[in-house]
């Protein structure tokens, strides 16, 4: 398979998806669709796209916890925890006084960036490769 996925013709994605899933190991996939839609630690939530506004934590939607931008990101309000989240590529990652955005478009800029909590420290941890 050719990498990297064509993201820009549906029928080639498709191809190129099913080629990833049918080179993934069994145990791999049955961990990624053991886990869970999010997580809490502490103060911060860690999902992948962001939470509905107004919703309880423990309430959120998993389609919004995956899919969800606009309303998320036009928010300006706190949330209960600091949102980690992914889901929209940035130039630089963000850190805002409610959620922190990490995705800096790994697939096509090869820069990766992490969150780095140490206690009320928040720090960004990238790599480049």
């Amino acid at each position: 398979m050719a990498w990297p996925l064509e993201l820009e013709d549906p029928a080639a994605f498709r191809a190129g998806a099913r080629a990833l899933g049918d080179a993934m190991p069994a145990h791999h996939r049955a961990f990624l669709e053991g886990l869970p839609f999010s997580v809490a630690f502490g103060d911060f939530f860690f999902c992948h796209a962001g939470i509905r506004p107004g919703v309880a934590l423990d309430a959120q939607d998993h389609l919004d916890l995956i899919w969800i931008r606009g309303e998320f990101h036009r928010h300006q309000g706190l949330y209960p925890k600091v949102i980690v989240h992914g889901h929209t590529p940035v130039e630089q990652a963000e850190i805002l006084p409610n959620r922190v955005n990490v995705d800096t478009g790994a697939y096509a800029t090869g820069r990766l960036t992490a969150l780095v909590i140490d206690g009320a420290k928040k720090r960004l941890l990238t790599i480049e490769g």
